[in-house]
């Protein structure tokens, strides 16, 4: 049995595609997937199964959940090992920040820089960000709400063909921890 996290996109947003985490979970049960639970309302449910991979993972729940609730909603799916490298390899001090500062975008597939290369990091001083696997770091010290990078990170043309879902620290360390073995 592997553990998952399964990243949801945009869902419970705005009043905007409404699932809830009852029914979420209730609906990973049905899959037949292992100890599912589900963490805040924004879109993390965690499983364990014997079958499939990432890929695979993440398709069966999107046709789900558009079978089930009408929508189509981008979902990514890690396991602890990814998720707990992100964690390790933040390149800010993590420790030193609280969570509003500090963000990952995690993505459907590596990017270069090149994809980013537009955005004049010194026009955004003191955010920063940073990318590595398959994940951007983004350091906002003043919140997500008003950061101007993250604004310009957002364009749609920069992860055109890409799936990115952005979550705080807490969610990233959070989700390391219901992942790991034994949890």
């Amino acid at each position: 049995m592997t553990t998952y996290a399964a990243l949801l996109r945009g869902i419970n947003v705005g009043g905007n595609k409404k699932l809830p985490m009852a029914e979420l979970r209730a609906l990973l049960t049905g899959l037949g997937h292992d100890s599912v639970q589900t963490y805040l309302q924004s879109g993390q449910a965690v499983f364990a199964t014997a079958r499939g991979d990432a890929e695979s993972l993440a398709a069966e729940l999107t046709g789900a959940i558009e079978e089930r609730f009408g929508f189509s909603v981008d979902v990514l799916v890690r396991d602890h090992a990814y998720l707990k490298a992100v964690e390790a390899d933040c390149p800010f001090p993590a420790a030193e920040l609280t969570a509003k500062q500090l963000h990952v975008t995690y993505l459907s597939a590596p990017v270069t820089a090149e994809r980013y290369a537009d955005i004049d990091p010194a026009a955004h001083l003191p955010e920063e960000f940073r990318l590595g696997d398959r994940a951007l770091y983004l350091y906002a010290p003043d919140g997500l709400g008003r950061s101007k990078l993250a604004e310009a990170l957002a364009r749609p043309r920069l992860h055109k063909g890409l799936t990115a879902t952005t979550r705080n620290w807490n969610t990233v360390v959070k989700l390391v921890e219901l992942t790991a073995p034994g949890a």
